[in-house]
């Protein structure tokens, strides 16, 4: 099987395995990431084999669909690789990826390290701001079942996975806790440049959602 085939045979299996999921982690997203994972990862001169089967296989088992159990993601995707046929060297690089790739809070350091990595997590991570993001993140609040808002919680820093994966504090608190912090967070040149535009469209949506709140024209 060549790697056309096996990238090909990957798509299909995230379309079917994640399609009409409610949180903002469907094939839809995984799709946008894929192609945005493209776009960045050429002009970074990455491996794109290893980026597109770490971009469509990044939230084929997301940990806030497991009960915080963030094991199941690279095993799930090791086992869908080894299926592939593909080496050991690529599925250990893909899985290592997408273990790292997730935000994992405000003031827990990345652990990515390669090109392939940093490209997938900037695409990854564009997706979460500017109006996709903004829509992403009121979707994956509702499907949670918290607040819309709530003025007497306020957001809060984590110091550990263990803390960001515990919180359920109200959506626009989301905001503050990771979206808002993204921009600075980027590898890549073209990460940076795209996420400038889409702070810009989140720091706009804010400023109009609590004027709207306290009643103010």
């Amino acid at each position: 099987m060549n790697k056309q085939e096996i990238v090909n045979n990957t798509a299909k299996y995230a379309r079917e395995t994640l399609e009409g999921e409610a949180s903002g982690h469907d094939w839809w997203h995984v799709y946008r990431v894929w192609k945005m994972a493209q776009n960045i990862g050429q002009k970074e001169s990455a491996d794109m084999f290893i980026v597109e089967l770490a971009a469509l296989l990044h939230d084929i088992a997301d940990y806030k669909m497991h009960d915080g159990d963030d094991t199941v993601w690279p095993r799930v995707a090791r086992e869908w690789l080894e299926k592939q046929g593909v080496d050991e060297e690529t599925i250990s690089h893909v899985c290592e990826i997408i273990k790292e790739a997730s935000f994992k809070g405000a003031q827990v350091e990345s652990k990515i390290n390669t090109i392939e990595g940093k490209v997938v997590q900037d695409a990854d991570r564009l997706d979460a701001i500017g109006a996709m993001g903004i829509a992403r993140t009121f979707a994956y609040g509702g499907a949670k079942n918290r607040e819309m808002y709530n003025p007497d919680i306020k957001p809060e820093m984590h110091e550990s996975f263990e803390q960001y994966k515990n919180n359920n504090s109200p959506t626009p608190n989301h905001f503050y806790e990771k979206l808002l912090l993204l921009k600075d967070l980027m590898n890549t040149e073209s990460g940076k440049e795209i996420a400038q535009g889409r702070h810009v469209i989140m720091e706009q949506y804010l400023k109009d959602f609590f004027n709207e709140w306290e009643g103010k024209a």
